[in-house]
């Protein structure tokens, strides 16, 4: 029975035991894990993933509640019009002084596929445009693959066009300007083997950011 009002939805009482059994299990090994998480958090990552419930930005890094800052969408998209990503983007690096952005995707991405596919419904369609575009002009590349192999490659490429997007942020570039200690990296998670993959060298400077954005995917 809900504590707030008289109703019997038991819908997600699985969810609420699966809690209570969590907390046992961390205060058994600590304490004073929860008085300490209370606290500001401070993470040194900040996590750009997919939505995919598969790729869980904590576990997949082996790290707790309170090291991890995440932000995630479909398909893992860095957009210039994406308020939400952009404010996101600005409160890791200028609030919480993160030293690493982490974009990320995963091999089998929905959305990657759903770009070649097509025939999604409208904000979705939207929302994949970039990534149908990567796909076009990788066109002589996709030609020589397999379906599931053009998939593979695409998430690979998204990615990489992802981390260049981060590269034009005003609130990154204004914490290379100010000397602030900050890297992006670009990795891809393996589904099949939980295998996490780097795709591309460290930027942590303008000049390499430059660079990087120059380089063919």
């Amino acid at each position: 029975m809900c504590t707030k009002c008289s109703c019997n939805d038991h819908s997600l009482d699985p969810l609420f035991e699966n809690n209570q059994r969590w907390i046992e299990h961390i205060t058994a090994e600590d304490p004073d894990f929860f008085k300490k998480l209370a606290k500001q958090q401070k993470p040194e990552y900040f996590w750009i993933g997919c939505s995919d419930s598969r790729v869980p930005a904590n576990e997949i890094m082996g790290l707790m509640p309170g090291e991890v800052f995440v932000h995630r969408n479909v398909a893992n998209m860095v957009n210039s019009s994406d308020m939400n990503c952009l404010t996101v983007v600005q409160y890791a690096v200028e609030v919480l002084k993160v030293k690493h952005i982490i974009v990320t995707g995963h091999y089998g991405c929905g959305g990657v596929k759903a770009a070649i596919e097509g025939g999604n419904p409208d904000m979705i369609e939207h929302w994949l445009r970039p990534i149908r575009k990567f796909y076009q002009r990788a066109a002589a590349e996709m030609a020589t693959l397999e379906p599931q192999k053009q998939v593979d490659r695409l998430c690979e490429i998204n990615v990489i066009e992802q981390v260049r997007n981060v590269c034009h942020i005003p609130a990154v570039r204004k914490a290379w300007e100010q000397g602030q200690p900050l890297e992006i990296h670009g990795l891809i998670f393996g589904i099949e083997d939980g295998r996490l993959r780097k795709l591309c060298s460290t930027i942590d400077n303008l000049a390499a950011a430059e660079a990087f954005v120059m380089r063919e995917s």
